[in-house]
């Protein structure tokens, strides 16, 4: 799950986007648009499970503080991702047509609550559900819901889980049976950017260069990058500095041993503009075009970095 800026670092500030309204257009692929389905009422957590602050609350808060973990909590982190990856994987093993991203959701929040954590998504900022899960058109954010999968869909699935006090967060694309090879290029350029600007990671690296890897990648295969949604510092918090902005960018900052922070490009096959769904949540693009997302936290170490959240068919 990911932050928005729109004057990039502002309504970073302000949190996540305001409604807009929903307006149908002309799809880019010839799949039928997205549209709202029922939702199912909201999973219970058992009580002993340690919950976030923010629970309840109907809060998203972000924090300016940069997040850098001693020894032991670097160690809490390791457990929080490799819980999130594993749980990752496990959602993908689902996807198949017929499917229901509700039915996922049930599977992610309970293998979360089993495994002694707490599906972060749940209740922040009032968000329904216990993963979110963005279909073709949908950029991010896209809550779980009684529509079924549909042969050639492509599905971004993101997981976050609070364990130990610490948050792991992330996410990756999936396939529906067999999907056009435009989508798949798409996915697959999508998750070499991540690839790419990961491993320019390092101390002393200005954050700024992490935009600057993906954006060329875009650049070249002529897709868009959505500038408004970043990667984020989490660890204790959910969301907080850095802003760790996908696309070229002006912004301070340099990576520091013990940091822990999110880089998870989004990239578009046509325009990049928006639109906000009525549940205040779903974004997808404006001219029906496709997106595809995928997200790793990644802990800077004294000589490079190590990614916490590798999902178990890459260890």
């Amino acid at each position: 799950m990911r932050a928005i800026v729109g004057d990039p670092v502002a309504q970073a500030r302000k949190g996540f986007a305001e409604l807009l309204s929903i307006r149908e257009k002309p799809s880019v692929n010839s799949t039928a648009l997205l549209r709202p389905h029922k939702v199912s009422p909201r999973l219970a957590v058992p009580p002993h499970i340690p919950r976030p602050p923010y629970v309840d609350t109907g809060e998203n808060p972000w924090f300016d503080d940069i997040q850098v973990h001693d020894a032991e909590g670097i160690q809490k982190m390791r457990a929080a991702g490799r819980l999130a990856a594993d749980v990752l994987e496990h959602a993908g093993t689902l996807v198949k047509a017929g499917v229901t991203t509700d039915e996922i959701d049930k599977a992610v929040h309970k293998m979360i609550i089993e495994n002694g954590a707490y599906p972060s998504p749940l209740t922040y900022g009032n968000f329904p559900k216990s993963v979110c899960t963005s279909v073709n058109e949908c950029v991010c954010h896209g809550i779980p819901d009684a529509r079924p999968l549909v042969e050639g869909d492509i599905i971004n699935i993101d997981v976050t889980v609070y364990l130990n006090g610490h948050h792991g967060d992330t996410s990756r694309m999936f396939y529906v049976g067999k999907v056009s090879e435009k989508a798949r290029k798409l996915c697959e350029v999508t998750q070499f950017a991540m690839e790419s600007a990961i491993a320019e990671c390092g101390p002393g690296v200005p954050i700024r260069n992490i935009g600057k890897v993906i954006h060329a990648i875009a650049d070249k295969h002529k897709y868009g990058v959505v500038k408004e949604f970043v990667g984020h510092g989490v660890g204790r918090v959910f969301h907080s500095a850095p802003h760790v902005m996908h696309c070229r960018n002006i912004e301070p900052g340099v990576m520091q041993p013990g940091q822990t922070f999110t880089i998870e490009p989004m990239l578009t096959e046509g325009d990049t503009a928006w639109k906000m769904w009525k549940d205040q949540w779903t974004v997808v693009t404006k001219d029906g075009g496709w997106t595809a997302q995928f997200e790793h936290t990644i802990l800077i170490t004294p000589n490079g970095h190590e990614v916490l959240t590798t999902w178990p068919s890459k260890r």
